[in-house]
């Protein structure tokens, strides 16, 4: 789930991810053009709502690729995206749009 809140000033604007987690979900990570896919900076904390969660701050006018990667083994894509595009691994990529 993706939440998105632009500042009064339209100069920035937070994005909160939110993955829904289950009994064998021991880590998440959100990673994409915003964080250079790197799995420690999209490291996303447990919520007691039982989500994963991590706010970011984006650049409005632009739109990013991403993906989760669950257990640090496993790629997943927001059902909530703003769209999905093909990437060169063969599968698809997440895109927000801020």
């Amino acid at each position: 789930m993706l939440e998105k809140s632009y500042t009064p000033s339209g100069r920035s604007c937070r994005v909160t991810f939110k993955f829904p987690a289950d009994d064998q979900t021991t880590s998440v990570s959100v990673l994409g053009e915003f964080n250079d896919w790197d799995p420690e900076k999209g490291k996303m904390k447990s919520k007691k709502t039982g989500n994963y969660e991590l706010t970011v701050s984006l650049k409005p006018g632009n739109s990013y690729r991403f993906r989760y990667l669950i257990n640090g083994e496993s790629w997943l894509n927001d059902p909530d995206a703003d769209e999905l595009v093909a990437n060169e691994f063969g599968t698809q990529d997440s895109v927000i749009s801020v």
